[in-house]
């Protein structure tokens, strides 16, 4: 019996380095050159100056392509690329062979706007800002030497072990009490407040550091919640954020009273380094000795000096009576010597005293003799005795004129020798001329 003959088609097996190739040739020659609009992801800058980041949709679609944009191509960007911003990429999709995996090698980019997150960001800054949330006048200075530190992060982040290895280096003896919250993902930001709030409740940490390691815009948006700002401008706890890596920032950044480049360096800012505490204090008490031991020095100096005079209270007495004696004898000498120069003085003065009242008196009464002659001259019966009389009506009032008399009046006159009553019986007025 004859069997029929097999006919067996031949099968093509790729290698993983063929078929890797394959697909990076069929690609660019499918996407030779090709332009992208997408918003920037996990954007960073390597050493080398190549720049590796994603591009994904900014209306939220879940697509991401990883980008390489080597140096050549980063040095003509005239901008700043950052998370969040809209752009448009021009390049060629190729595949990374060690790994297999698409990306799209960027030759250029430009902005084309903000992206959907960074807008966000911004509006909700804005409004913030307003508030006062943000203000400089809030802010408040951290403790100089705390006792106990709150650190709110996730328990699995690096972040946490960054924070722990930089306060046990630099202050072992400080307690660290940890508030565990996730720190991405939509759950975030409401874990992250109320760790926040139990922070505050507790009250038995001095400074509060909310931390996690560095991410896209994306991972690190629950630092970017509202209810996570109000949270920690409404703490009364200090807090310092130290989100992401140096060139990250978040709302919690603003809002937090002072911000740290990483979670390290938040740990070294709120932790005096141990070591430099206690080289302050031995110095401070090297200071403290020294001035101590001056004071005592002068003091003994002191009290050599008082115990040298004390030790011969004799020597005291002789030079005290010594002086007493020097001061009855010139006691003595003054009393003696000042009694006749006192009396010569006073004879002097009693000498002067008499002519000085024999002129004033002799003064006074050639004063009065002028006096009593005029008051002689001017007396009015010196007057009446050259033959004139003095009028005066029944008052007593003086009769000057003519015009005070009338005819059958009574008046007095008054002579040298005695006076008389008389009447008019006839008045005679001189005619004027």
């Amino acid at each position: 019996m004859i069997e029929p003959s097999v006919t067996i088609s031949p099968r093509l097996v790729w290698s993983v380095s063929a078929l890797v190739h394959a697909v990076a040739d069929t690609l660019a020659s499918r996407f030779a050159v090709c332009v992208v609009r997408g918003e920037l992801s996990g954007y960073s800058r390597a050493a080398s100056g190549h720049c590796y980041f994603c591009i994904k949709d900014a209306d939220g679609e879940s697509a991401m392509i990883r980008c390489a944009m080597f140096r050549r191509a980063a040095s003509l960007v005239d901008f700043a690329p950052a998370d969040g911003q809209l752009v448009e990429l021009r390049g060629r999709l190729a595949v990374y062979e060690p790994r297999g995996e698409l990306q799209f090698v960027v030759e250029a980019m430009q902005r084309a706007g903000a992206g959907a997150l960074f807008e966000q960001f911004m509006r909700l800054k804005a409004k913030l800002e307003a508030e006062g949330l943000f203000d400089a006048a809030r802010k408040r200075a951290l403790p100089r030497m705390p006792r106990c530190v709150g650190v709110v992060t996730s328990l699995a982040a690096a972040a946490l072990h960054d924070v722990a290895s930089a306060l046990g280096r630099r202050a072992p003896h400080l307690q660290v009490i940890v508030y565990p919250s996730a720190v991405q993902g939509p759950e975030a930001p409401a874990a992250l407040a109320q760790a926040i709030g139990v922070a505050g409740e507790r009250a038995e940490v001095d400074v509060l550091i909310i931390c996690r390691g560095g991410g896209s815009l994306e991972d690190l948006w629950a630092f970017n919640d509202e209810r996570v700002v109000r949270a920690i401008a409404g703490s009364a706890i200090p807090i310092v954020s130290g989100v992401g890596h140096e060139t990250d920032v978040s709302l919690a950044d603003f809002a937090a009273d002072l911000r740290a480049p990483t979670p390290t360096a938040a740990a070294e800012l709120v932790a005096p380094c141990t070591d430099d505490c206690l080289a302050l204090l031995a110095a401070s008490a090297a200071l403290l000795q020294r001035r101590v031991h001056h004071a005592l020095d002068a003091q003994a100096q002191r009290l050599d000096a008082n115990g040298a005079r004390l030790s011969r209270p004799s020597d005291a007495v002789r030079r005290h009576l010594h002086s007493l004696a020097m001061l009855a004898q010139r006691l003595a000498t003054a009393g003696r010597q000042g009694l006749p120069l006192r009396a010569a003085r006073i004879d002097s003065q009693a000498s002067r005293l008499q002519r000085a009242s024999s002129v004033l008196i002799a003064r006074h009464a050639r004063g009065l003799e002028s006096l009593q002659t005029r008051l002689t001259t001017l007396d009015p019966k010196r007057v009446l005795s050259r033959g004139y009389a003095w009028l005066a009506d029944e008052a007593g009032q003086p009769i000057q004129s003519v015009m005070q008399m009338s005819v059958g009046q009574e008046l007095n006159a008054v002579l040298a020798d005695g006076s008389a009553d008389m009447t008019v019986k006839r008045i005679a007025r001189e005619r004027s001329t």
